[in-house]
């Protein structure tokens, strides 16, 4: 199946910012394979982060692809700006915007991978008109905004539903999960059919963020051969 590969995606917002060059450091030598960026505006979440500058400069300080999560209202009108900061990924809500087809399109067009994301109380149905366009799916197994959150269980309903449906296009997309995640659940995430973690707490809030990544890769990458 296409896209099989894992990846361990650590999540910046819960990272030290006064120490982000270390972090990201870290987690690089622990064998992450992206960088999850929470772009969140204040407006369709409650809470406010970090914008394109910190994409340049994250850019600068890494080889490894950029994950950018966009938690805004018209996310249309700041697309192109993150791509050209360095965006490899460019992930909008269903929530967000009335016209997700031309969110996407805009993405590609820009020169990313082009992702949705869905809210825990937004049914995977509502993406069935947008599969077959898009590079991947990110499930919300928290509400977005903070890090930290308790885990949703029925995120993993919709990974399973998602990994069915992904085999009538192929395998062509990728499927993450974000928020929550952590040793004693990606196992049963990854056999469920996601592919993609969004880990912030569960690698940045510990006394080794090498060793984190290290484990929740392993787990993954175990938990993945047995459903294979």
């Amino acid at each position: 199946m296409a896209y099989a590969r894992i990846e361990i995606a650590p999540s910046i917002l819960a990272s030290n910012f006064s120490k982000l060059g270390d972090e990201v450091r870290a987690v690089t030598e622990g064998g992450a394979d992206v960088l999850h960026v929470d772009v969140m505006d204040g407006m369709f979440v409650p809470n406010i982060s970090i914008g394109i500058p910190v994409v340049q400069s994250l850019r600068k300080a890494t080889q490894l692809p950029l994950d950018v999560h966009l938690m805004i209202v018209r996310p249309e009108l700041y697309i192109d700006g993150f791509v050209r900061a360095g965006a490899n990924r460019v992930i909008v809500h269903q929530e967000a915007t009335p016209h997700l087809d031309r969110a996407l399109a805009m993405i590609r067009e820009a020169g990313a991978e082009a992702g949705v994301a869905i809210n825990p109380a937004t049914p995977v149905a509502m993406l069935g008109e947008v599969l077959d366009k898009v590079d991947s799916v990110l499930v919300m197994s928290v509400n977005p905004g903070f890090g930290g959150q308790k885990f949703i269980p029925s995120a993993i309903e919709k990974i399973k539903q998602l990994n069915q449906w992904r085999g009538r296009y192929n395998g062509a997309f990728r499927i993450g999960v974000d928020g929550g995640v952590e040793a004693g659940n990606i196992g049963e995430l990854a056999q469920a059919g996601a592919n993609t973690f969004v880990a912030g707490t569960s690698i940045f809030h510990t006394p080794d963020p090498i060793a984190a990544t290290r484990h929740l890769r392993k787990l993954a990458v175990d938990a993945i051969s047995q459903r294979v």
